[in-house]
């Protein structure tokens, strides 16, 4: 047994791995042993491809960084062990983290647990693949545009994204550094505290990394008020998911909450303002991947030039190359005050937008997608369609707040999540409602795998 982990458990995470595909490395005996204390101590826990854990491969699903082994772990990892808990394999994901539905990723198919013809989300859909099917009772995972959010949506698990700064970036290989955050997948909100409290606090390894400040918490013995957009109740949403909508807003009245409507004019805009963002700060960050220093190489180069074109084609996938011509594009001399610099300005008209209804509520309630678990070649598969849908996701990661996807209903056979959105550093209020509200609807078992594991009860 090493860490706490019974042949028993080896065997049955495996057979589920087999029919979910949530690892690209499912490797329980490949680290040392954690601390037998803390509040984690004997849990494991599974890390999306994208972030470093010593001994394991870092891949970020791309075949460029294929046989790529981590000579070191992220921080957060770091703090988790450090807790007592067990990285246990590496999830898929979206090449680079670029994607909604897992399908970008270079090496497997990942199936959601729900139902194996639908995906699980993307880009983090690995490791909520991994949750919900029961291998693990949390996951890491990045959250650049709902990355976390989405996929925990999808598969009926939680899904925190915190706020920009909160956790250490350091070992998570950057997409848009602007925007990305480590954030966590799980099974019950206590597990998603625990891992985001070990993780959280400054780290001198990370220069943008910020000291835990909880803001201010509301007046004790009154509810809260709790806005909905009205621009994010509109036509567009599923049917299943505007019931899911409606029964997340009778239990929060239940809860004794104030529900309010508000406008967020800006949401209209958060899409275009992120993708040049996005897209811009990708394209930076993705030039060190040449095929030079680490990772793939092309072997018929015969100067740098061609090692570097050669590489870079050969290993980097459709949906990575679209987006580094996108930034590269929007950062082109003459472009960037038409684009990129346009788009920073709509960043801070957003946050502001943010500012103004939080002077007013605690929170903010929308759906984390506009559609239930898609099928892969489906008009909501649609690369296009996916950008779009973004919508209700990336506009939290544009202003560095905290939000939290939770299990809202199950329409059809498949769940629903919603999610709520916190002003900066509150993320213990976002995790204090999503308590009470799992008291109302847990986070439900897919029929196929019901759940196990010794730390079940917890």
């Amino acid at each position: 047994m090493n860490g706490g982990l019974s042949p028993s458990w080896k065997k049955t995470a495996a057979e589920r791995d087999a029919k979910v595909g949530a690892f690209l490395q499912l490797a329980p005996d490949l680290g040392a042993a954690p601390s037998t204390t803390g509040p984690l101590a004997g849990i494991p826990f599974a890390v999306k491809d994208n972030i470093a854990v010593r001994g394991f491969q870092l891949t970020c699903g791309s075949k460029l960084l294929e046989g790529l082994v981590a000579p070191y772990s992220a921080t957060a990892v770091e703090r988790l062990v450090a807790a007592g808990a067990h990285p246990v394999g590496k999830t898929n994901c979206d090449e680079f983290g670029m994607g909604s539905s897992t399908e970008n990723s270079a090496y497997r198919k990942t199936v959601n647990p729900w139902d194996a013809s639908r995906v699980p989300g993307g880009s983090s859909g690995g490791s909520a693949a991994a949750v919900a099917a029961g291998i693990v009772p949390f996951a890491l995972g990045s959250d650049t545009g709902g990355s976390v959010r989405q996929p925990a949506s999808f598969c009926g698990v939680y899904g925190l994204k915190p706020t920009w700064g909160a956790v250490s970036r350091y070992g998570l290989v950057a997409y848009a550094s602007s925007l990305d955050v480590v954030g966590v997948v799980a099974k019950t909100v206590a597990f998603a505290r625990a891992a985001f409290v070990a993780m959280r606090g400054e780290d001198p390894l990370d220069h943008s990394s910020l000291t835990w400040r909880p803001a201010p918490a509301p007046k004790a013995g009154r509810g809260l008020r709790i806005g909905i957009p009205r621009e994010a109740t509109g036509a567009g949403l599923h049917p299943d998911v505007a019931a899911a909508l409606r029964a997340s807003v009778e239990r929060l009245r239940s809860l004794g909450h104030e529900i309010v409507e508000v406008t967020l004019p800006t949401l209209e805009h958060v899409v275009a303002a992120y993708y040049v963002i996005a897209t811009a700060e990708a394209s930076a960050n993705l030039a060190r991947f040449d095929g030079v220093r680490y990772g793939r190489r092309a072997a018929d180069a015969v100067n740098p030039e061609q090692l570097v074109i050669a590489s870079r084609s050969a290993g980097f996938g459709d949906e990575v190359k679209l987006r580094i011509l996108l930034g590269t594009y929007v950062l082109r001399s003459g472009f960037q005050d038409q684009y990129y610099l346009q788009a920073l300005k709509v960043r801070t008209l957003i946050r502001r937008d943010f500012e103004r209804c939080f002077a007013n509520l605690d929170l903010l309630l929308l759906p984390a997608y506009p559609v239930p678990p898609f099928a892969p070649g489906s008009a909501d598969a649609d690369p296009f369609a996916q950008k779009l849908a973004d919508v209700f996701t990336c506009s939290a990661n544009l202003a560095g707040l905290p939000a939290l996807a939770f299990p809202a209903a199950v329409e059809h056979g498949l769940p629903v999540g919603m999610q709520l959105v916190a002003p900066a550093f509150a993320d213990d209020l976002l995790l204090a409602v999503a308590e009470a509200l799992e008291k109302i609807f847990p986070s439900p078992d897919p029929p196929a795998f019901p759940a196990f594991g010794p730390w079940k009860g917890r």
